[in-house]
């Protein structure tokens, strides 16, 4: 399930709007300023922000730099400024998208889903049911401590990190890991590595919550 973060400090719209995108299937907070954005930012874990230019402190434009230097977080700009300048700004600053208030939610949702298709192969920082994958570093935590893995440990969480909810196949598995490791990856040896991982990151091994078998066809994350 996609998180996503909405700046923005009109009260009436952030209520309305979050509770329209938890009913189509996100999880949504919210922040009124740049403090408190990043704040939560810091935090990790987020897909997509939502980001009003106008806000309590700071602003959208200097948030928007910030989100894709440092974080590293496609951005969607949700205002009430639709001038030419303000559009070709959030842009050139690195937006995904521009929508103007007020706005239609059912094509504010088709949009979002546009963006986090086109971006969601390049994120860098993963939120795998509480366990966190930092791409850029190599590194998987939870809680704050480091969770060690071997080359194929990790990189088959990081397919279940990009197939977050979805069923995948043990076919594509193996072929996955063929293809990072250069060396033969069996059925059995499959096995192995899912158990090893289960062993690593989920609270009772023997009752998987975070990679759960489908039988017959495979694993779903």
């Amino acid at each position: 399930m996609e998180r996503i973060l909405l700046v923005e400090d009109d009260r009436m719209i952030t209520e309305s709007l979050s509770a329209f995108l938890k009913q189509e299937g996100f999880l949504a907070e919210c922040a009124p300023g740049q403090r408190e954005a990043e704040a939560l930012l810091d935090a990790g874990g987020f897909d997509l922000v939502l980001l009003d230019v106008s806000l309590q402190n700071g602003n959208g434009f200097s948030l928007c730099g910030k989100l894709r230097e440092e974080y590293r977080i496609p951005v969607i700009f949700l205002t009430a400024s639709g001038d030419e300048y303000s559009v070709v700004t959030g842009l050139d600053m690195g937006a995904e998208d521009y929508i103007r208030k007020p706005f239609r939610p059912r094509e504010l949702i088709s949009r979002i889903r546009a963006v986090l298709r086109r971006t969601g192969g390049s994120r860098s920082v993963f939120d795998f049911y509480g366990v966190r994958v930092d791409t850029d570093k190599a590194l998987v935590s939870r809680d704050g401590k480091e969770i060690v893995l071997s080359a194929l440990e990790y990189r088959l969480l990081l397919i279940f990190c990009q197939n977050k909810g979805n069923v995948i196949a043990r076919e594509r598995l193996l072929a996955d890991l063929w293809d990072v490791a250069g060396d033969f990856v069996n059925d059995n040896t499959l096995t192995v590595y899912i158990k090893r991982l289960r062993e690593k990151i989920e609270d009772d091994p023997a009752k998987p919550e975070r990679i759960k078998t489908v039988r017959g066809i495979g694993y779903r994350a």
